[in-house]
């Protein structure tokens, strides 16, 4: 439970360690977990419980939690088991409008339609392939063909490794610039205004 806490709450609401510890795994669960709904959606074509439908609507109701944040967390520890639940449920779901935004910005760069995926990557891998073969073909003869199959096989897999980091990369960093600028509006409101008429906010 302090974990979950330390999680939803942040460094500045929270009283557990959380924020000390290393979470590099947690990154990379967050961003396996993203690529799971996007390719779920790529993949069979329909939604998933709601992610990446993004409207005015829910715009406005994650802008009104990010505002109201400082004032719905500061009070936590003092208040009764209900009332946490409520918090970290509210938590839950502004987390759950990040990865459906996260989703939504996503999902339309997969310009290539499943259906024509096979094609897609067959037709690139043999246009890599012939582009270093005929690279390599000036200067080392016969041996441009293996040469050629070696340096775009290899190019291949350096791409393949790259876009497979970066997918579990930028869904984390988008998550983690809200969770910064969400840091700053709650450090600004508790120094100007909870500090000052609320004390002993824990």
């Amino acid at each position: 439970m302090d974990y979950l806490e330390g999680l939803l709450l942040g460094r500045l609401w929270s009283d557990t360690d959380f924020e000390n510890r290393k979470h590099f795994g947690l990154f990379v669960i967050y961003g396996l977990l993203v690529d799971a709904i996007i390719l779920y959606r790529y993949i069979v074509g329909k939604g998933f419980l709601g992610f990446g439908v993004i409207g005015p609507l829910h715009i406005a109701v994650f802008t009104l939690l990010f505002l109201a944040n400082p004032f719905i967390c500061f009070r936590y520890y003092r208040m009764p088991w209900w009332g946490k639940l409520f918090i970290l449920s509210e938590k839950i779901f502004e987390s759950y409008l990040i990865i459906s935004y996260t989703v939504s910005l996503l999902l339309p760069r997969l310009s290539v339609r499943v259906d024509d995926l096979q094609d897609f990557l067959i037709g690139y891998l043999n246009s890599t392939l012939e582009k270093y073969t005929e690279k390599f073909q000036a200067s080392a003869g016969s041996f441009s063909t293996v040469l050629g199959v070696l340096a775009g096989g290899v190019h291949v897999v350096g791409t393949v490794i790259l876009l497979a980091l970066a997918a579990i990369v930028i869904p984390s960093l988008i998550f983690l610039a809200v969770k910064i600028v969400q840091f700053i509006w709650d450090w600004i409101v508790n120094t100007l205004i909870i500090k000052r008429f609320f004390p002993q906010r824990k």
